[in-house]
């Protein structure tokens, strides 16, 4: 199907009826990298299927991956991707999803004017300032700001990728037992 640039603006610019009886906003938008997929991710995802008739989620894509300076590798977008869609139909979201790659940091969401909120993490708060400072001087509307407590472990420190690498922690945020042997 070929759309014009600006077919997000028009009236089928999703290709779904939508209304505004459920749901508080027609279109929202979250993002993040979604390697390893943890309780975060899903409480992030969450607020925003919660919110949003609507979600654009953008992955990270492999080349801006590669600029964000991570301390462990991580997953091809083509798997993150394939990973994520899966945990959308799970929760019965994938029908109201649109996956986009980010190729820079805030993606479609400074140009897209149908957009009505951005949900982020504590942690992406200041991003989500900043795609609002940059929507303006586009002038276009700010998006609704939501911010998402990060997650914690048992151990009350923050579930992430890193961690659960490190075999720290679970996706659920449950502490891994440590196995310690003796040398005699």
């Amino acid at each position: 199907m070929f759309y014009s640039k600006n077919f997000f603006d028009s009236d089928a610019w999703t290709g779904v009826a939508l209304s505004k009886t459920r749901f508080r906003y027609r279109a929202v938008a979250v993002g993040g990298t979604f390697d390893i997929l943890h309780i975060g991710h899903q409480k992030l995802l969450a607020k925003a299927f919660e919110l949003g008739e609507l979600v654009f989620v953008g992955v990270t894509g492999d080349r801006l991956v590669s600029k964000l300076s991570k301390d462990h590798p991580v997953r091809t977008f083509a798997v993150r991707r394939r990973n994520l869609r899966q945990l959308l139909k799970t929760y019965g979201w994938l029908e109201r999803a649109r996956i986009t790659e980010l190729k820079d940091s805030f993606g479609p969401a400074i140009r897209r004017r149908r957009l009505e909120a951005v949900v982020v993490s504590e942690e992406t708060r200041e991003n989500g300032l900043r795609l609002n400072q940059l929507r303006r001087n586009r002038g276009l509307k700010p998006l609704r700001l939501y911010v998402v407590r990060m997650v914690r472990a048992d151990d009350g420190k923050v579930v992430s990728d890193s961690r659960i690498r490190r075999g720290e922690v679970n996706p659920r945020g449950r502490l891994k037992k440590r196995v310690h042997t003796r040398i005699r």
